[in-house]
């Protein structure tokens, strides 16, 4: 089992940055993707970035260049560095991780952190 705790949501105003945290804990050893989704009001759950086991980082278009994520070496902690963040950004964002299991993997989300990016 693994618990994810985000933290650092907020209004920021147009232009403004933020920075999300997510505190992993429990099974943490073999935890393969650690990612950052967000869902606004009324849309689907989109991935905003993901970073493999080997630090691979991949970003979708409307984040690039803006957002990056990290993580610490020991993988019990995520981020997320949003800067020139936009109104359409706003959203729950939420912490992500899988870990292979089997032929399978198990996916683990946190309980979401609001972003708000409003003048």
């Amino acid at each position: 089992q693994v618990r994810l705790v985000e933290s650092g949501g907020g209004l920021v105003q147009p232009g403004g940055s933020l920075r999300l945290s997510c505190a992993a804990s429990g099974s943490i050893f073999s935890i393969n993707i650690m990612a950052w989704y967000r869902q606004a009001p009324g849309k689907q759950r989109e991935l905003v970035a993901n970073i493999t086991s080997s630090g691979s980082t991949n970003y979708p278009d409307s984040v690039k260049g803006r957002f990056t994520i990290s993580r610490d070496n020991a993988k019990t902690t995520l981020y997320l560095q949003m800067n020139s963040l936009r109104p359409e950004d706003t959203a729950v964002y939420y912490c992500y991780v899988d870990r292979p299991v089997g032929d399978g993997r198990l996916k683990y989300w946190g309980q979401g952190t609001q972003v708000t990016v409003s003048s």
